[in-house]
């Protein structure tokens, strides 16, 4: 667990660094698909990982306005606003939370019933699946700077083993 969200925070920071020289308008630009644009797309990753743990430990969701984080300086601020807490509980993170419940309340009065693991695997997974977004806009608007890579090999995230 703890590895997949270090690499989800590692490959967030390239992409953050990769759009810096991007000028405002390109990362503002409506894309075909995800959830708008460059910004709002990196924006959405960031809040909605600090809304997923917020709920599992059983905090107020405060729901964020894109309007308000409309540069990628603020996006930047806003993750890490939030990624402390982020990082503290996946620090805490056990084997005996995988199987807790989490009830997932419908607005028709429903719920679901889910693991705390998946729903921390949904968190990794979709930051993933956005990071994906991001490189298929990058080579469809011929953006001339090569997309992150999605290589988990090569980022360091468990230490070798020494002889």
């Amino acid at each position: 667990m703890h590895t997949f969200f270090r690499y989800n925070w590692i490959v967030r920071e390239q992409w953050y660094e990769w759009c810096k020289d991007l000028p405002e308008e390109e990362l503002l630009r409506p894309r075909t698909g995800g959830v708008g644009s460059i910004l709002q797309t990196l924006f959405h990753i960031v809040d909605v990982e600090w809304s997923w743990i917020r709920i599992l430990q059983g905090k107020p969701d405060d729901q964020e306005n894109f309007d308000d984080y409309a540069t990628l300086q603020k996006v930047r601020e806003l993750d890490q606003r939030f990624k402390p807490e982020v990082e503290a509980f996946v620090a805490a993170w056990d084997n005996s939370m995988e199987t807790r419940v989490f009830y997932d309340h419908r607005p028709d009065g429903s719920f679901d019933r889910d693991a705390w693991g998946e729903v921390m695997r949904h968190i990794i997974a979709h930051q993933i699946h956005h990071m994906g977004q991001l490189s298929v806009w990058a080579r469809e608007k011929g953006i001339q700077k090569n997309p992150i890579s999605p290589n988990v090999i090569g980022k360091n995230l468990i230490a070798v083993q020494q002889k």
